[in-house]
């Protein structure tokens, strides 16, 4: 009776992955690994070490660092205990890190890692809810501007070494930004308000922007006008020298200050030689209130939401369920900036109340969307199998060799030669041949009925076609040397 009420209580429901999530497998793996491996060895030039943190940290850690976006942190239930969220990105947590051991006083570190955000998902454009960022940054005291130019020259690297050539780093100076605002009367309390309106301005219009700044945030509107004339300013080393001129900005000292830390780093930067992958663009703010210096967004093509017709007034769903792919485009691929006090925010020793640090984030999925937009996936092998080991016979004596199999097998793994065989006793020659079609093998072992019992199997080349051949006998005690150079050759050329 107790198992009817059981069965009659049983609610159905629908069996999928929470929304803004996925799951990976296969080539898509495949292609996920490449990217993390290919941004990690760029991280490894460049001296980094790598750590872990807990994917959750105690509430109070993450509030208040995130402006705007802090409610898009997952909290998690209450169970009696201290009251803890899923992290929102790997920085917060590499500041808490820092400030936990102040024997640190310089690192350059990278993390790999999930990260968790409730924000409004567009699956096929890389925006979700779990994601993957990949992130270094340099901590500790140097001259200045050195360890950013660095930063951005990992950028660079980073993105060029991923294939993705047509892309444009924004660059803009919070302290020019504060000081854009000051002379154009933006009172000191609104400055982060105002601030993250003006970050929208890639994807809205300057009217609507406006419109934010006077009715929603109160702002007057000749102070919005000649923030308007300052935002809209974009260039390079020439917009510095714009600047320099402006006599009512240059008055002011955070503006100067950073106007002087861009002059530094723009000599660096050419010593890099990565001066046309940048563009000094004064709309850049980003949202988040940690940083005090530079900041940076890496954009494509692809980043911009795409363009609608005057005849289409589809607006974008305001349910933060709804996936919104069809309204907007990737966004930036790699962002970051400087932020000289989040440590000290954490920190309970005065050796480590003063850490700067500069970073670096790549979002993994985004970068994957593009990626794999322009891949080939039909030729990305799920797996890495090389050799598949095979054996014909007949007659009524015909046993299949499966112990026989399995001992070649070791004798491949223990060469470090990666190989598989059919889960079958007697498996027919069309079966195997399909199989090792199938993951793509480039080699077959066959183990001959009679050329075993003489030590000898045969190694033949698949995949060849209209040129394939009947392969070649080898000794079974040379078989490892004989794969391993054969390897050497095929992978050179395919």
């Amino acid at each position: 009776m107790a198992s009817k009420d059981r069965k009659e209580k049983a609610q159905p429901f629908t069996l999928k992955t929470p929304k803004g999530t996925k799951d990976w497998a296969d080539r898509d793996m495949v292609l996920r690994s490449r990217i993390f491996d290919t941004i990690s060895s760029v991280f490894k030039r460049h001296g980094g070490v790598t750590i872990d943190t807990p994917v959750f940290e105690l509430r109070e850690i993450l509030a208040g660092k995130y402006g705007e976006d802090s409610k898009l942190i997952y909290d998690l239930q209450d169970q009696g205990g201290e009251l803890c969220s899923l992290r929102y990105d790997l920085t917060v947590p590499f500041a808490r890190f820092l400030a936990m051991n102040p024997t640190i006083q310089q690192i350059k570190r990278y993390h790999l890692a999930k990260v968790y955000r409730r924000d409004q998902p567009a699956m096929t454009k890389g925006r979700m809810r779990e994601f993957y960022q990949c992130d270094f940054d340099i901590a500790g005291q140097y001259e200045s501007m050195i360890p950013d130019s660095e930063i951005l020259c990992i950028a660079v690297e980073g993105l060029t070494a991923l294939g993705i050539e047509d892309f444009v780093i924004k660059l803009n100076h919070r302290k020019i930004l504060d000081g854009i605002f000051a002379v154009c009367g933006v009172p000191l309390a609104d400055v982060r308000k105002i601030s993250s309106a003006v970050d929208k301005l890639d994807k809205m219009p300057w009217e609507d922007i406006k419109k934010e700044m006077t009715e929603e945030k109160r702002l007057p509107v000749e102070a919005a006008d000649k923030i308007g004339e300052y935002v809209k300013m974009k260039g390079g080393v020439d917009l510095l020298a714009k600047l320099k001129q402006d006599e009512v900005l240059m008055s002011n000292e955070s503006a100067a200050t950073g106007i002087k830390d861009m002059e530094v780093l723009f000599s660096y930067i050419k010593s890099f030689g990565i001066q046309d992958k940048l563009s000094f663009d004064l709309s850049l703010a980003r949202g988040l209130d940690y940083y005090t210096g530079i900041i940076y967004e890496c954009v494509t093509s692809a980043s911009a939401p795409p363009s609608r017709t005057n005849g289409d007034k589809k607006s974008k769903p305001k349910d933060v369920d709804e996936d919104v792919s069809e309204y907007v485009g990737v966004g930036s691929i790699a962002a970051g900036g400087r932020y000289d006090e989040l440590v000290g925010m954490f920190s309970q020793s005065k050796k480590s109340s003063v850490m700067p640090c500069v970073g670096i984030s790549f979002g993994v999925e985004r970068l994957f969307s593009i990626i794999k937009s322009k891949e080939d996936m039909s030729k990305i092998r799920a797996n890495e199998t090389d050799v598949f080991v095979m054996a014909f016979g007949g007659g009524k004596e015909w046993t299949g060799f499966l112990p026989e199999r399995l001992k070649i097998s070791k004798v491949l793994w223990e060469a470090g030669i990666s190989a598989e065989f059919l889960y079958k006793s007697k498996p027919k020659p069309r079966q195997q041949f399909d199989a090792a079609d199938k993951i793509g093998a480039p080699l077959a072992v066959i183990l001959g009925q009679d050329e075993y019992a003489q030590g000898m199997v045969k190694v033949k080349e698949l995949g060849l076609g209209e040129n394939a051949d009947e392969g070649r006998d080898v000794e079974i005690d040379n078989l490892a040397d004989h794969i391993s150079r054969l390897l050497v050759t095929i992978k050179g050329q395919r």
